[in-house]
């Protein structure tokens, strides 16, 4: 049996966004600060990519709906 180690990859629009260190493992924290580079991130969906290459993927996409 062999144990790999897989990081974490946060997609926005096709972009590959930043992880900082010491934000890696709180999901919450992670995505306010991704909102400070994308707000719409704040209302959009997490949605798990699975993993690609040995990096688990999560896409942010944003909602879609009407306004009103």
């Amino acid at each position: 049996m062999q144990i790999d180690q897989l990081t974490r990859a946060y997609r926005y629009d096709g972009i590959d966004l930043p992880v900082p260190p010491h934000l890696a493992e709180d999901r919450t924290a992670l995505r306010a600060y991704h909102a400070t580079l994308y707000p719409a991130i704040l209302n959009a969906e997490m949605v798990d990519g699975g993993v690609v290459g040995g990096v688990h993927v999560t896409e942010y996409r944003r909602a879609v709906g009407t306004k009103g």
